[in-house]
């Protein structure tokens, strides 16, 4: 039974100019580019900000972010080491460890869930700050270190691995919780021992230093079988099993037709004394003396040639409890390892016990039927079975991305349950585990997305709110964006939820333009109280039920709101994006019945009602200091105070599902103004949405898509039925920056990108 299927093959995968070696120094929002990347992630930062690749000829490139775009990147420091070709590279490691405990997955606590370890930085600042930088190993042998320091300029050692350099075939980066650097390399051949080096960076005298050490190698079991002695020349992997880990090691022998895969790990074993010793009276405290050795946990059988191999990234411990938490929690992603053969398969053994846990195959790799004389003169004219050269799992373990042989790049969902028959209710206690996981850590969750129905989507979503709801208030805090994120992904895969879609991308809007109004705000008197003004605004319009807004803004301290003209006018648009929304709400307020339509979501959440009512606050304060600001409304008489009205029906909707009292539903007195609110005020239409293009939405289906780079796709979504018409846009409809509020015209002049979330 498969337990991988295809979802993506793209074609004309474009080059990497030479680019053996690339990785990413913390978090980004386009997660599907870091797969094929080694990445280092600091908790609770969700923007990538720094690319490293290294190439044959020994340059390596510190790349950043062109204006904050994912794909697109400049050069802005390099390093070179005289054409001495780069074989290992990763960035120091910040400090920055978490543990993922799956025995703890039932608890309401984040902080069970998820713990921090305690973990040193590769090399520190003043202060204990982590330093950035990055190491490489290349193939004679050599170390480099390069260390970017405060003022922005690159501080470079480099340091030969042993006294008697060597060539080096294959070598690995790991790092110790003391913050001590470990480097595994191997000349390539079986018979010769893997070496490990610790690897300590320190600055003197603002010059960059580097220490290393030998440490316990080891010689493949494989060379020490009689049988097999000479059957595998070649060591073609070698990788520790995670880069927080230098105690194992997992290493790939082959030949020309097969290979063989064993792990290995460092323990600490008693040293024998010598008998001599042994009878001579013990001295208190006296220890028996220990040694690191290298012990052999698990080997495969003879395989297929590897190649490629993938480790999963989940930080889950690696010891024998995988062993025995995996069947009773039925938990699978990050157990198993992924072995890419030549024939095509991929196989997924468990990484302790390299037990085999399924098997993939190709289409080209399934093998010919008997008497298809068609496909045998295929095969003999068309060259190689089509295999994984690259090969990589996501964050969470549900996907594999790879590049073929041909040079294309196929992304693989895998089932989270390795084949296993689960209910219900245990899948989705699964993605939701792996969902807040995502949230705590700031990675972007669209693997768990793959593995989504669109009947689970609604329970995934209030589940996650209750727990979300269970944590302390300063958690919630940090996470209210990313809950809210995370929601409007997982609606937008059901057509019966496609309206609450719209609600949490307005719902993340509004607390944008929420906190970038209130941060303008600043105390009249440099003795700053204990509150701010923008929490003295929030507390006197929570307090406050009065539905005149001027008799609201007398309790307020206006010297508070004075800002000078440029800033408020640069304001404006994001000002009318808050008039018209609230105008919306209220114009749609009687149209609300069986049919969830968008803005359904806020009519019964106090907290974003009570955020447009602080912000109407401020904007009719703001307009008294300058009237350009204000919000543009088109109304049916002269006299109409289009922003008192507003508020006025906002505060009687509030106070119908305000937090610290009962929830009401509206009485009919407000539903009937707001029914004459169209003829009183003209309704803007909301562009509510990003236009729901992405591939995400089309993978729910079990057939493969293959896509082309530059070609939009045009296959229908997996979620189906009729659109809204919020949802919807003609052909000659106005384009719209969302993020700024600003109408860009039918046919903007310069040339603009589109995020799908």
């Amino acid at each position: 039974m498969s337990f991988l299927s295809t979802l993506v093959t793209l074609r004309s995968f474009p080059a990497w100019n030479g680019t053996s070696q690339v990785g990413f120094t913390s978090v980004d929002f386009f997660q599907s580019i870091k797969l094929l990347l080694f990445c280092q992630v600091p908790l609770f930062l969700c923007v990538g900000s720094r690319l490293l690749s290294a190439d044959g000829d020994g340059q390596i490139k510190c790349w950043s972010m062109t204006d904050h775009l994912v794909n697109s990147w400049e050069s802005i420091l390099s390093s070179s080491l005289d054409r001495d070709p780069i074989i290992a590279l990763s960035w120091l490691h910040n400090g920055v460890k978490l543990a993922l405990h799956v025995e703890m997955s039932g608890s309401t606590n984040f902080g069970e869930k998820f713990s921090r370890v305690k973990f040193s930085p590769s090399l520190t600042l003043f202060g204990g700050k982590p330093m950035e930088g990055w190491l490489a190993v290349t193939v004679s042998g050599l170390v480099s270190v390069s260390l970017l320091k405060p003022g922005g300029s690159l501080l470079t050692a480099s340091e030969s691995l042993c006294r008697l350099r060597g060539r080096v075939a294959l070598a690995d980066i790991a790092f110790t919780g003391g913050g001590n650097i470990v480097v595994a390399a191997t000349d390539g051949s079986s018979s010769s021992p893997v070496q490990f080096y610790k690897v300590v960076v320190s600055v003197v005298s603002e010059k960059c230093r580097i220490d290393t050490e030998l440490l316990p190698s080891l010689f493949l079991r494989c060379t020490t079988d009689p049988m097999r002695r000479d059957k595998y020349p070649a060591v073609t992997h070698l990788k520790f099993l995670t880069r927080e880990n230098s105690e194992q090691v997992l290493l790939c022998a082959s030949n020309q037709t097969g290979s063989i895969v064993e792990c290995w790990s460092l323990r600490k074993e008693g040293l024998p004394v010598n008998n001599i010793f042994q009878h001579r009276s013990p001295v208190v405290g006296e220890k028996q003396p220990t040694i690191l050795k290298w012990r052999i946990l698990t080997t495969t059988g003879d395989l297929e040639r590897v190649s490629s191999v993938a480790l999963p990234k989940l930080p889950i411990a690696i010891s024998n409890t995988d062993l025995k938490v995996a069947p009773d929690t039925k938990f699978c992603p990050g157990l198993g390892l992924a072995l890419a053969f030549h024939d095509g398969s991929i196989q997924i053994h468990h990484r302790l016990s390299l037990h085999f846990m399924g098997i993939y195959y190709s289409s080209s790799s399934s093998g010919p039927r008997p008497g298809d004389e068609a496909t045998l003169k295929r095969q003999r004219t068309s060259g190689p079975f089509l295999h994984f050269k690259a090969l990589q799992f996501s964050w969470t373990s549900l996907a594999l991305v790879g590049i073929d042989n041909y040079g294309k790049l196929h992304m693989l969902r895998v089932s989270p349950s390795m084949c296993q028959v689960l209910d219900m209710n245990t899948t989705l206690r699964h993605l939701l585990f792996l969902l807040e996981y995502c949230m705590v850590t700031g990675y972007d969750w669209w693997d768990v997305l793959l593995h989504v129905l669109p009947n689970m989507v609604h329970n995934l979503v209030e589940k996650l709110h209750e727990e979300y709801m269970r944590q302390n208030q300063a958690l919630q805090q940090v996470l209210a964006t990313r809950i809210v994120a995370v929601k409007a992904s997982l609606c937008k895969l059901s057509a019966a939820t496609a309206a609450r879609a719209c609600d949490f991308h307005a719902k993340l809007l509004l607390m944008a333009i929420s906190s970038t109004l209130k941060s303008l705000l600043r105390p009249h008197v440099l003795n700053t109280p204990d509150k701010s003004p923008g929490d003295r605004l929030s507390e006197i319009c929570a307090k406050n039920t009065d539905t005149d807004i001027d008799k609201v803004m007398i309790n307020l301290k206006t010297e508070e709101f004075v800002l000078d003209g440029p800033p408020l006018q640069s304001l404006q648009q994001l000002i009318q994006w808050v008039g018209d929304f609230v105008l919306y709400l209220l114009a749609n307020l009687p149209n609300q019945g069986s049919m969830v339509r968008p803005g359904f979501g806020f009519m019964r959440d106090g907290a974003s009602l009570g955020m447009l009512r602080e912000m109407l606050v401020m904007i009719r304060i703001w307009g008294l200091l300058k009237p350009g600001c204000l919000p543009t409304f088109t109304a049916m008489s002269d006299s109409q105070d289009s922003l008192q009205l507003l508020f006025r029906l906002l505060t009687k909707l509030w106070l119908c599902s305000r937090e610290d009292g009962p929830t009401q539903e509206p009485d009919e007195g407000l539903i009937d103004e707001c029914c004459l609110l169209p003829s009183q005020l003209l309704v803007p239409s909301m562009d509510w949405l990003p236009v729901n293009d992405g591939v995400i939405v089309k993978l729910q289906g079990k057939n493969p898509l293959k896509l082309q780079f530059g070609k939009a796709s045009s296959l229908p979504g997996a979620a189906g039925g009729a659109p809204l018409e919020a949802l919807t846009r003609s052909p000659g409809s106005q384009k719209m920056d969302n993020l700024r509020c600003v109408f860009l015209g039918v046919c903007p002049t310069e040339e603009s990108k589109a995020c799908t979330r």
